[in-house]
């Protein structure tokens, strides 16, 4: 078993390429990619070089994969992310109806997409169920609302 790995290398640097790209789906940040460019090398040499060569062509093709290819790719391939609004800050705008009655000075209720938010109203009245408002601020998990 041992001798035929040996002979055969280029395969384990197959599945240790083809593990990191499953991997990579998983995570996004185009580090773990680095190591299956590393391990592609190292399986293109494996025919040619011992089991050493082997090592440092992984190591070294995926030293320059981290410093290179990486900042590259997250460059061009994640434009214009750190500007979209995510999780409770994209409520901002958003219309909503109310499912619980929101009296002046405490909080009720609105459901925004199928998710029930706890509200308050920046009103002088109370807002009673089933009225339609519009997101206007957010502190926490605590949305503040006015009708529309």
């Amino acid at each position: 078993m041992i001798e035929y790995l040996s002979e055969n290398m280029w395969q384990l640097w197959a599945v240790v390429a083809v593990l990191g790209l499953i991997l990579e789906l998983g995570s996004g940040d185009f580090f773990i990619i680095c190591f299956s460019i590393g391990a592609v090398g190292a399986a293109a040499v494996s025919p040619l070089a011992n089991a050493y060569v082997q090592v440092a062509v992984f190591v070294v093709l995926t030293a320059v994969s981290i410093f290179t290819v990486r900042p590259f790719a997250l460059k061009y391939l994640h434009r214009g992310e750190d500007a979209r609004r995510s999780n409770a800050d994209a409520l901002m705008g958003r219309g909503g109806r109310v499912t619980e009655e929101i009296p002046v000075g405490g909080f009720g209720r609105v459901a925004i997409d199928g998710d029930s938010w706890k509200a308050r109203t920046d009103g002088p009245e109370s807002v009673p169920a089933g009225t339609h408002v519009v997101v206007v601020d957010r502190e926490s998990t605590i949305i503040t609302v006015k009708r529309v």
